[in-house]
């Protein structure tokens, strides 16, 4: 029995579309669960694009921000039945004796690889998942909101785990895509007052930044940084990934100071690193996220202390995955939701 699914095939630019593909077959270790919402990323539309600098594995059904219902559990899993609500990581298949997943840092296990680029993901109703990356969503979180705690955990992981924010502090994200935002509603949480950094075509993003409580900046973002003593922001989350950003958060974070870098950017930089000597900076990678951070990240959304609805742009059928897309791409919105 086939199933639609939204599946990008090869290498070559706009290599996307909706193919019936069988419904997956599960292990012992893992459920079938039945896709409620996905969520699309930016990483989604890079490889549509064909822009990416990723490895992907073709033909690979998209979609890694997923939840829904479990429909069939495996011989050997325990503390999850069918009809659970479920929302599931993104590591679908790692090495369990590295060094990284003993320490249980999975995410950075060399050999990882994630759905939607690995291994199938959830732009279709049914999806494998191995039962070590489940998690329950509370009754009160409804699927659709619960379906972005991918997203979140990112923005968690660069902007708590990877960045040092004591309340007080400046801080701007470049970038006011979804991740942007949502690292900027992370460092409000933190106690911070933050500026989010934009072009003139991200207006309608920006304005979701003010939503968070943030300053929304296009131009003037050196006049800003100077406020206060003169030396420059606390701290910077590069959310954008392009070179140019990484210099311009050299030139506005104070001595001392640190960058968070949580974007994928694959040009060179042809620019001198000096400036991260000089002011002794700290430049952090932060890459995906594990268990710990997806129990906080859910907590938050169920007590509403995060919220991701003014970054959801609208609900498709999976069906119109080309108009969401489009939607998302062009910057008229800053997340869409497919609904298989």
């Amino acid at each position: 029995m086939g199933e639609a699914a939204v599946v990008n095939y090869s290498a070559q630019k706009h290599s996307v579309e909706l193919r019936e593909i069988p419904r997956p077959e599960i292990g012992a270790d893992d459920v079938l669960l039945e896709v409620a919402a996905v969520g699309v990323c930016g990483s989604d539309l890079h490889q549509w694009t064909a822009d990416h600098s990723w490895q992907v594995n073709y033909p690979v059904v998209l979609g890694h921000e997923f939840g829904g219902h479990i429909r069939q559990v495996g011989s050997s899993v325990v503390g999850w039945r069918e009809g659970d609500r479920v929302v599931s990581e993104t590591a679908a298949v790692i090495d369990p004796n590295s060094p990284m997943t003993r320490q249980g840092l999975y995410n950075l296990d060399p050999t990882r690889k994630g759905f939607g680029y690995g291994v199938n993901g959830a732009m279709t109703r049914f999806v494998r998942v191995p039962a070590r990356i489940l998690h329950k969503v509370p009754d009160g979180l409804a699927l659709e909101k619960a379906a972005l705690t991918e997203p979140c955990c990112v923005a968690y992981n660069a902007v708590v785990r990877n960045a040092k924010i004591e309340p007080g502090d400046r801080v701007v994200v470049f970038g006011p895509g979804p991740i942007g935002l949502l690292c900027a509603a992370m460092a409000k949480l933190r106690g911070a007052e933050v500026a989010v950094v934009g072009l003139e075509r991200d207006r309608v993003r920006l304005n979701i930044a003010q939503q968070y409580g943030c300053i929304p900046i296009v131009d003037g973002l050196e006049a800003w940084a100077k406020e206060g003593d003169g030396l420059g922001v606390d701290g910077v989350i590069d959310a954008a990934g392009v070179s140019a950003t990484l210099k311009s958060a050299m030139q506005i974070v104070r001595p001392n100071g640190w960058i968070s870098k949580v974007g994928w950017g694959p040009q060179p930089l042809n620019f001198s690193l000096d400036p991260l000597v000089q002011k002794n900076i700290t430049l952090q990678g932060s890459f995906s996220h594990n268990w710990p951070i997806w129990e906080r990240v859910i907590r938050l959304l169920a007590t509403g202390k995060l919220d991701v609805a003014p970054i959801t742009g609208g609900i498709w059928p999976l069906a119109q995955w080309h108009e969401a897309f489009e939607k998302m791409h062009s910057g008229a919105i800053a997340k869409a939701v497919l609904k298989p």
